[in-house]
């Protein structure tokens, strides 16, 4: 399935106090938290990075699923994330990333996290959907509004976010913007990778 994916990132302190006000706005739980390992695929010459495209294969629960991305033209990701995301399950995750590997892509860059998923109804069939993440990560939680920029814009006025502190960064530029700031020595975004350069540090 191919969409337009409109979002944008904001930092949460505790989860559990964001969870508590989402019923109250028309927020319905949709997943609860999971663990997820993503990994990102790309040739050793980051060819895809380079046109600012995106191949991963995303492990949430028991579900694989196939993820490429791209920016439309003339995206601007100053106020909102803007990407044609074409996304789809598949049977084998481990099979899928060997094929990759005979094609020439290898994995770049591995991030995890607990999600847990929030859906808004937009319309009283409940056929289109808003939604609300939060990602609980190694080096901070984040939740991330999905859906058209007037109703981001609303939520963020309904949670009380200041929008002076929402990003467009990608979970990758959030991991670099952090080992300037610690110097770890990680090279991804995992619970073990991060626990271990903090244990050392």
């Amino acid at each position: 399935m191919q969409s337009a994916e409109i979002e944008l990132k904001f930092p949460v302190g505790m989860p559990s106090d964001l969870e508590r006000l989402l019923p109250e706005l028309g927020f319905q739980l949709a997943t609860p938290r999971t663990f997820e390992h993503n990994t990102l695929y790309d040739t050793p010459d980051r060819t895809l990075r380079s046109c600012h495209q995106l191949l991963r294969i995303r492990q949430y629960g028991s579900l694989s699923t196939l993820t490429h991305k791209r920016q439309p033209e003339g995206a601007d990701d100053r106020q909102y994330k803007t990407r044609i995301e074409t996304e789809t399950t598949v049977a084998d995750g481990e099979a899928l990333a060997v094929i990759f590997g005979q094609l020439g892509y290898c994995p770049v860059f591995l991030y995890e996290k607990f999600r847990t998923e929030w859906s808004y109804p937009m319309d009283a069939s409940n056929a289109q959907q808003a939604h609300l993440v939060i990602d609980e990560t190694p080096i901070g939680n984040w939740a991330e509004l999905e859906g058209p920029t007037g109703w981001i814009d609303e939520m963020l006025v309904a949670l009380r976010v200041d929008p002076q502190t929402c990003i467009t960064d990608s979970y990758g530029k959030l991991f670099q913007s952090w080992k300037e700031r610690t110097g770890s020595s990680a090279t991804n975004l995992t619970f073990e990778q991060i626990g271990s350069a903090l244990t050392i540090a």
